[in-house]
């Protein structure tokens, strides 16, 4: 008996239906697929190349999330215009941990439960293992830095500087001096510079008298500051010469001396140690694979 032209026509419609739904089925998934990946936001440099072994290659190598970088300088300006404009571009960013208490306190970041973090091989859970501080509201701290005092080695043939009191001293070790742009280690080294304990150093720095001390030792060189804001920059203004001494990062100038061969020397006198944490941006587009990948890269082993 043959079909009629109902049943032909019917027949006709599902095909059709099928073919449709298959055509737009290809798209759907690409775009499943282009969703599996991670906008990280880092320092770039050798540090972030440490990172990209560490931890984005083999993340990626066992999820197949794709992994795509971007460098920056820190601070939470460019976090703060993503968020407040609702077009937020990044998933996770590496954050100093006084940039991720204030961005967390301004509602920038999305907050952690610190529970789902893998315990240690031992069994110890996540929050009782991690070094005091290193675990914020928003943030899982992941690696400990410093910023430190360099010189260049090959201005100073005779004494070298070995000392945050050789910073102050242009008469002895005369040259332009490198201090970040913020108010980081500058207001510490100059009131160690007097020979005040570090214990002391905060409450002194609190009172006026503190902060006095603090500014009449920086006008001894004040003239002589070459200001930089970008971590690259205090490894590079030693190498060419444009300043004798520098603040700096302790990865940067290690990098510098160790793999380009600089004549670069650390002084670890006043040393200020600070923690690095990961972040997830308020509506980051990928937030629940960031989280995976805090908890991936976290984990004892990659840490």
């Amino acid at each position: 008996m043959q079909p009629s032209r109902g049943v032909l026509l019917t027949r006709s419609v599902l095909s059709f239906t099928r073919a449709l739904c298959m055509l737009l089925i290809v798209p759907v998934m690409s775009a499943m697929a282009q969703a599996e990946s991670l906008t990280i936001v880092s320092w770039g440099g050798a540090y972030e190349a440490s990172q990209t072994e560490a931890y984005f290659k083999p993340f990626t190598t066992e999820t197949g999330t794709a992994i795509t970088t971007l460098a920056y300088s820190g601070g939470i300006q460019q976090l703060r215009e993503q968020v407040e404009s609702k077009n937020v571009e990044w998933d996770l960013v590496d954050l100093v941990i006084a940039d991720n208490i204030e961005a967390c306190d301004s509602g920038l970041l999305e907050k952690i439960n610190h529970s789902l973090l893998p315990p240690s091989p031992s069994g110890v859970p996540a929050e009782d293992d991690f070094l005091p501080g290193a675990l914020t509201p928003c943030g899982v701290g992941q690696i400990v830095s410093a910023t430190v005092l360099a010189f260049n080695d090959a201005a100073f043939p005779g004494p070298k500087p070995a000392s945050i009191r050789d910073l102050f001293d242009i008469q002895k070790f005369p040259g332009k001096r490198g201090l970040q742009k913020k108010p980081i280690a500058i207001m510490e080294w100059a009131l160690l510079s007097y020979g005040i304990p570090v214990k002391d150093i905060y409450a002194l720095l609190s009172t006026t008298r503190g902060l006095r001390l603090a500014f009449a030792k920086l006008d001894l060189i004040k003239q002589d500051i070459v200001w930089w804001e970008k971590g690259e920059e205090p490894a590079q203004l030693l190498a060419d010469g444009t300043v004798v001494m520098s603040s700096g990062y302790n990865g940067r100038f290690f990098n510098a001396a160790i793999n380009q061969n600089l004549p670069i020397e650390i002084i670890w006198e006043g040393q200020l140690i600070n923690y690095s944490t990961w972040g997830i941006p308020k509506g980051a587009p990928n937030a629940n694979k960031a989280q995976e990948f805090i908890r991936f890269a976290t984990d004892t082993k990659r840490l």
